[in-house]
């Protein structure tokens, strides 16, 4: 089987995953944006990864501009937050909020961990993650704006071992 990754991050933390992915999986990897059609249709599978921003996924619009294309396809979407995994309820609501119920029903989906590095957001993004911080301490909730990295590679053996029970099934 053939597939693809396909991905749209802010920060690096979505590209190293879909690094890694396409290493094990030795499938390309593309950004978003730069992938050609007839990758697009070749592709048996497409793994999407995308970073959510202020609670939009990165992918959205390029997901809406090749709903077509992904119709008939075999879909993974891992999503790429400081939301802590365990809040699974608040991460798939991201998914309902931005992908539509055609596409989002046929992805099998996996939530993993980012990283923040304060010092290399840009001024308006610095803005924005503390404002919002204070108005989530306000709401009893938690952001965390300290610098972190929980970005590892075992975080994707989920997805790594759908793709190959894929494969195995199609064989």
């Amino acid at each position: 089987m053939k597939g693809i990754i396909i991905y749209k991050g802010k920060y690096g933390a979505t590209q190293q995953y879909a690094t890694w992915l396409s290493a094990a999986l030795s499938i390309p990897v593309v950004a978003a944006g730069k992938e050609t059609k007839d990758q697009l249709e070749d592709a048996d599978y497409i793994i999407m990864g995308t970073s959510i921003y202020i609670g939009k996924l990165q992918l959205r619009d390029w997901v809406k501009k090749n709903q077509g294309l992904l119709a008939g396809k075999k879909l993974f979407l891992y999503l790429v937050a400081g939301t802590p995994v365990a809040e699974k309820e608040k991460l798939e609501g991201y998914i309902t909020a931005n992908i539509v119920a055609d596409i989002s029903n046929k992805c099998t989906c996996f939530f993993l961990p980012g990283k923040l590095e304060f010092r290399k957001l840009s001024w308006v993004d610095k803005c924005l993650l503390t404002i919002g911080a204070r108005l989530a301490k306000g709401r009893g909730e938690s952001i965390r704006v300290a610098d972190y990295n929980d970005v590892k590679v075992e975080y994707l053996s989920g997805l790594i071992a759908s793709v190959h029970k894929l494969s195995e099934v199609s064989v």
